[in-house]
């Protein structure tokens, strides 16, 4: 028996959902299909699959099996691919996951540099705020922005960006500028709708709590940063989305001797000894943009 084509016949089975599907992918017939399905059940002793007239299930056996099944394949595709490189170009699809202000005011203009470069590779860039487990997403690369780093993945550090108080001019007009961190209390504070009131400064007189609460809370990034520029309000801001709107004046500093946490950005992706070759020239070239965004702290990663 072929292992290798009985493994893509079972995994392509389980993913089309149907034996006819995988002939298709495979280039082949459904009862050649069925026949090496049927081979590696008996060379394994067990049913992987339940055939039934509303199509295919997994029987418990195969819910474990078609996992390692998968990663078995793509780490021979990638070990075909590691040969294969020194003659030509990476090529293939990759998935890439980001936040979706990041993706927005920076990434995606990453992206396009990236596809000028690599003409034979195909990016798809998945922004979403919530991070996307990479195995469920077959995400390749993951932009990942604070947050807890899964313990299964490589976790690649870009730098650190301080968190700053801005508002827009015209709120300072009407408003008045904060001189110390308690001013805050009788200002109009804009926070995230996700954790608690209250924001932790530091200053030259160290770490300052101050319990301000919000009126307004938003779990959208983009929103926020529209809401500030609007004159609606004071915000902590990561300084790689707001230094260019205050080079440009459309935003201030406020309280510029004091920061709230440092926000870090790691890329993740799989521990594979052999990582396709497209995969490594992205994650070199996103290690060396991101890195540069602005606003970083002075003491970045190499």
């Amino acid at each position: 028996m072929d292992t290798l084509r009985a493994l893509e016949a079972f995994v392509h089975s389980v993913e089309l959902g149907s034996l006819s599907g995988a002939a298709r992918a495979l280039g082949t017939t459904q009862p050649t299909v069925s026949k090496l399905v049927a081979g590696l059940e008996r060379s394994l002793g067990v049913r992987l699959l339940r055939r039934t007239a509303a199509g295919l299930s997994l029987t418990e056996e195969g819910q474990r099996f078609h996992e390692r099944s998968r990663r078995v394949l793509e780490d021979y595709g990638d070990a075909v691919a590691d040969a294969r490189e020194g003659i030509r170009q990476p090529r293939g699809l990759l998935r890439v996951s980001a936040p979706v202000t990041l993706g927005q005011r920076h990434l995606n203009a990453m992206a396009l540099e990236f596809l000028g470069l690599y003409p034979d590779i195909e990016l798809e860039l998945v922004l979403d705020d919530r991070f996307v487990d990479p195995l469920e997403g077959r995400i390749d690369v993951s932009l990942r922005v604070g947050g807890t780093l899964p313990p299964d993945l490589v976790a690649r550090r870009l730098g650190s960006w301080p968190r700053v108080l801005v508002a827009s001019p015209d709120y300072i007009a009407s408003r008045g500028n904060p001189r110390k961190p308690q001013d805050l209390l009788s200002h109009d504070y804009l926070r995230y709708a996700a954790g608690d009131d209250g924001v932790l400064l530091d200053g030259p007189e160290g770490p300052v709590p101050v319990p301000v609460r919000s009126r307004y809370r938003v779990n959208n990034a983009v929103a926020m940063l529209d809401a500030v520029l609007g004159g609606a309000g004071i915000s902590l801001q990561p300084t790689w989305m707001v230094a260019e709107l205050l080079a440009q004046g459309r935003l201030v500093r406020v309280l510029g001797r004091h920061t709230g946490p440092a926000q870090e950005m790691h890329l993740l992706y799989a521990p594979r000894r052999h990582q396709p070759q497209r995969v490594r020239v992205l994650v070199d070239f996103l290690a060396e943009r991101v890195a540069k965004l602005p606003g970083a702290s002075a003491h970045q990663a190499a």
